[in-house]
């Protein structure tokens, strides 16, 4: 009977685990890289090791590692909890797990031995792609499998975007990873020229907007009102905000092939769509932080809703910040410089890991029968230790950037270059080595948050809740 009588937590707790497993693996890659660029010589010249290997590993153990991970979790969880029904098949569930752990240790053999693709977030070559696919696939089967099989007749809201990402990076990884294979571990994309760089950068930038926002905003939209024991703000702004936001973000990647051999029209497309994604973004933003309405007491007390609406408010940042770079302007003097890395990172540390982080504290004790984390005070240590980090690696790489920039442009009078490339470089080194203090901050909360799940685990025991019976239901 257990089929029918509770829900399926158990692939939750594997992906809940390995998320933070992978967390600091991928953090830890990222701080060696960090390290590297303040000590070249640091690896002594190990080629598995150097910093051109190590960091698409860093990227992909991040987003796809960390984050997916986090992504399957929350999903399965909250899409048994909103359709009172038990996951749609548990060997389909199984595999998704147990598939994507595999493409993620094939991701960390590969990329360090220089096999890749060279696409940006779609390195790894054909044969995992291929096994990503079948995953990918099994992971919607399930996922709008239990949607169809609901006791109950809404969907709520949070499902939309977990779905709208589910087909949307099944999309983007079909069409941008299409190759012709020329052995076991080498292909050559099915795409030539400019056409390659826009399939890239549609994909790529989706993969920022549907991977690492429509689906961690599908964990927002379900767990910021759970642990804030409130309704979400707006319904109706939700919906807006949905339709908005995906409709928009598809149309945003060619702001990162500005004054390129892309067509100027299609510059000037991505530069709009870029612009106009302000307003979802916001308004998604909004919807979630004003859902402490009534309730803006309990930010004093609980760490975990911190985790949550700081991550809104970089969320919020970052989204600004996107748009303002991708006009062309303002573009010619971020490309190329670190103001993008400190982008990319506001975003992948404030929005992305904090989020993951938030449902990570609280999902472990629900999974193992507990009624809070071991400590709270180690959640509120690492609240504080993570955000000092974030924001020391983000405004140094915002200096740094816009410093390289001015510097890249100036010119003497004669019209020659005022700086060399080198110049630049040196008057970086004290921004990365702020930057790896940032990032060290980061992994230390990482490692506080291992050893806070790992006592609360431990001291617990698999649990999984009872499917409530529906309204009037005989038992």
């Amino acid at each position: 009977m257990q089929e029918q009588t509770t829900y399926n937590y158990k692939v939750v707790r594997q992906f809940t685990i390995m998320t933070v497993v992978w967390g600091i693996v991928g953090m830890l890659v990222g701080v060696l890289i960090a390290a590297q660029l303040l000590f070249p010589d640091l690896t002594h010249g190990i080629s598995f090791l150097s910093y051109g290997r190590l960091r698409p590993l860093h990227t992909n153990a991040v987003i796809f590692a960390f984050g997916g991970s986090a992504l399957f979790a929350t999903s399965y969880y909250a899409v048994q909890r909103t359709c009172h029904v038990r996951l749609f098949s548990d060997a389909l569930a199984a595999f998704t797990f147990w598939g994507w752990q595999a493409v993620i240790v094939l991701a960390a053999i590969t990329l360090p031995l220089g096999i890749t693709s060279s696409k940006e977030y779609a390195e790894l070559e054909w044969p995992i792609d291929i096994l990503i696919a079948i995953v990918w696939v099994s992971y919607a089967v399930v996922f709008f499998g239990t949607l169809f099989k609901r006791r109950v007749p809404h969907i709520y809201v949070a499902n939309w975007f977990f779905g709208a990402f589910i087909l949307t990076v099944a999309l983007l990884h079909i069409v941008n990873s299409a190759a012709i294979p020329v052995s076991f571990w080498k292909s050559y994309s099915v795409y030539a020229g400019v056409q390659d760089a826009m399939v890239q950068w549609w994909y790529g930038h989706n993969a920022v907007g549907f991977f690492l926002t429509a689906g961690f905003l599908g964990m927002m939209y379900y767990f910021v009102p759970m642990q804030a024991g409130r309704p979400i703000y707006s319904y109706r702004l939700s919906v807006v905000h949905f339709w908005a936001l995906i409709f928009t973000y598809m149309w945003a990647g060619p702001h990162h092939l500005h004054y390129s051999a892309l067509p100027d029209w299609t510059q000037s497309l991505g530069m709009v769509f870029s612009l106009i994604l302000l307003a979802p973004s916001w308004g998604g933003m909004i919807n979630g932080i004003m859902t402490l309405s009534g309730a803006w007491h309990k930010l004093r007390t609980d760490p975990i809703l911190k985790f949550m609406i700081v991550s809104l408010s970089f969320y919020g940042m970052s989204t600004f910040e996107g748009p303002m770079m991708s006009i062309k302007t303002v573009n010619s003097l971020s490309h190329y410089t670190d103001w993008t890395i400190g982008h990319v990172h506001s975003g992948a540390l404030g929005w992305v890991a904090f989020i993951s982080i938030g449902c990570v504290y609280y999902l472990i004790p629900r999974l193992f029968g507990k009624a809070e984390m071991f400590s709270m005070r180690l959640i509120t240590a690492h609240f504080w230790i993570a955000t000092i980090g974030v924001v020391l690696y983000i405004a140094a790489m915002w200096i740094a950037g816009v410093m390289q920039g001015l510097m890249w442009r100036a010119v003497n009078a004669d019209g020659t270059l005022t700086y060399t490339f080198v110049e630049s470089v040196k008057a970086t080194y004290p921004f990365y080595a702020i930057r790896l203090l940032g990032g060290l901050m980061f992994f230390a909360g990482m490692l506080i948050m291992a050893w806070n799940v790992f006592k609360t685990v431990s001291g617990g025991k698999a649990a999984d809740a009872t499917i409530p019976m529906p309204a009037g239901a005989h038992a």
